[in-house]
Formats: C-alpha cells, sequence, structure tokens
C-alpha cells in the first residue's frame, strides 16, 4: 500500500535510508550514529515538505519511502537556514569527519543551469523485501503527481540496481560527475 508520510513514521524512514544506503548496500556498518544519514537526507524533506513525502507498507510495517523538494534552490537555502545549523553544532567537522558530517557543513548545492529545466529533486528507497513488486514505482509516481517541471535524482556509479529503476520510470542521465544525475521533464 503507498501512503501518505505521517509523522510515526519517521524512525522507520531513517531506518530505511540507513539500511539502504551505501549505494544501495546498507550502511549500518558505516556510522556509528545510526541516524547520522537520516538526519542528512530524510529529515529536512519530512520538515519542509510533508505533501511530497509518500511510504510503501506491507504487513511487516513501512518498507519503503519517496521524498521530494519542489524547488532543490529554495530548498537548499531553507536548509542552511533552518536545518544545518543545529546539525552542524551535534556533529562538529573534524579531519576524521566522514563524508555525511562533511556534507553537513559543505553541502553541495543543485546547479542553477541543472535547476531551470530540473528545479525539483527526489529520493527513493525501499527495503530488499519490496523490491521487484512494483512498489517503487508507485512511490514515485505518487511524488511525480505533485511536482510541475522537472525532477532529478543523484545515483552513485555503482548501484546499477538504483540507475536501472529510474532509466525504467523514464529518467536519463543528464549529467555524469561525482554521481550520476538523471533527469525527468514533467
Amino acid at each position: 500500500m503507498i501512503r501518505a508520510y505521517r509523522p510515526a513514521d519517521l524512525d522507520a524512514l531513517y531506518d530505511i535510508c540507513l539500511d539502504t544506503g551505501n549505494g544501495g548496500l546498507g550502511a549500518r556498518h558505516l556510522f556509528d550514529d545510526p541516524r547520522l544519514l537520516g538526519h542528512a537526507y530524510v529529515g529536512p524533506y519530512v520538515a519542509f515538505a510533508p505533501d511530497l513525502a509518500f511510504v510503501a507498507e506491507d504487513d511487516e510495517g513501512v518498507c519503503g519511502y519517496a521524498i521530494a523538494a519542489a524547488d532543490s534552490e529554495a530548498f537548499e537555502e531553507r536548509m542552511e537556514r533552518d536545518w544545518w545549523p543545529d546539525l552542524r553544532l551535534r556533529y562538529p567537522l573534524t579531519p576524521k569527519a566522514n563524508r555525511v558530517v562533511r556534507h553537513i557543513h559543505e553541502p553541495v548545492r543543485v546547479n542553477p543551469l541543472l535547476a531551470l529545466d530540473y528545479p525539483a529533486h527526489m529520493h527513493a528507497n525501499l527495503l530488499p523485501r519490496a523490491q521487484g513488486k512494483g512498489l517503487g514505482g508507485k512511490l514515485v509516481r505518487a511524488v511525480l503527481e505533485r511536482l510541475e517541471k522537472g525532477v532529478h535524482v543523484h545515483v552513485r556509479h555503482h548501484n546499477k540496481q538504483g540507475i536501472g529503476f529510474w532509466e525504467h520510470l523514464g529518467f536519463r542521465v543528464i549529467d555524469s560527475a561525482d554521481k550520476l544525475v538523471l533527469g525527468l521533464r514533467l
């Protein structure tokens, strides 16, 4: 079942983010704080754009999500003002900081030229038990119905399953620097 996000789902979304992180390989073993990844890649979306957050639920509970920001540039400004400051205090930047802590302190900004045609961006993650059942496509389409111009996603080069998922939904590679950027015009 696909449904709108509810605040009671937050812990499940943070867990899914962690269990599907690292390009789909799982990231629990990479972080001392199991909430760090969710703080960076889930929390601001459900806090600032809850109308663009949907979950998949099966008999065992929440098993996937799709979240988005309709205007990436405005979203980044809001995160800089209202999200990152507290996390920067909680997770100080040290010489040995992991990539997520570095991201909190020095977030990558959307390319303004990319944002002209693909102003929205999104994330979607499914636990292995939910994959291959059509839930991912349904989640993404629930979000796409609420977006207007174009949307992009970032996928790590080694995440072949993720790349295939987005391409199956009609996304195409529009940039291939550090991470692949796939876009869909709406």
